[in-house]
């Protein structure tokens, strides 16, 4: 009987806030979900799994072993310190109508994406928008790479 090799960790970080408890996390557990569903070991594809962490904005800055995964942060950076932090960091692949934005390195070189928008409902928007558009790409990317 073979050892399935260890699952590859992508974190989901959300804000500290209460504002962030309540309204993005839902989101970055929906996101998880997505994840799971698109490394499922029974998926035909042949893709690898990933084990999807959701973690707060604060551990992952004081964890540094934390810091070299593939990471995704959701909500903006009025509620997120990552998003804030990666404000100016990171470059923006999509942003419409200054309502939400989603920051990524187009050739995905480094594995850090924030997505958030204005306000809850745009947010919302934007992670659809990254899961219908950047979702598969990343995790192809991260499979690769990692």
């Amino acid at each position: 009987m073979g050892v399935e090799p260890p699952a590859q960790m992508v974190l989901i970080v959300t804000g500290s806030t209460l504002r962030a408890e309540d309204l993005d996390r839902p989101l970055a557990y929906y996101l998880k979900q997505r994840i799971d569903a698109w490394s499922d070991p029974a998926d035909s594809t042949g893709a690898r799994p990933f084990q999807a962490r959701v973690v707060a904005d604060f551990r992952w800055i004081h964890d540094e072993p934390l810091q070299a995964l593939p990471t995704i942060s959701i909500g903006g950076p009025g509620v997120n310190a990552l998003a804030h932090r990666w404000l100016e960091e990171v470059p923006v692949s999509l942003v419409v109508d200054s309502q939400y934005y989603i920051q990524m390195d187009p050739d995905l070189d480094e594995s850090r994406i924030s997505i958030w928008g204005m306000d809850n409902p745009t947010t919302q928007i934007a992670i659809s928008v990254f899961i219908e558009r950047y979702l598969s790409r990343f995790l192809e990317d991260c499979a690769q790479k990692h």
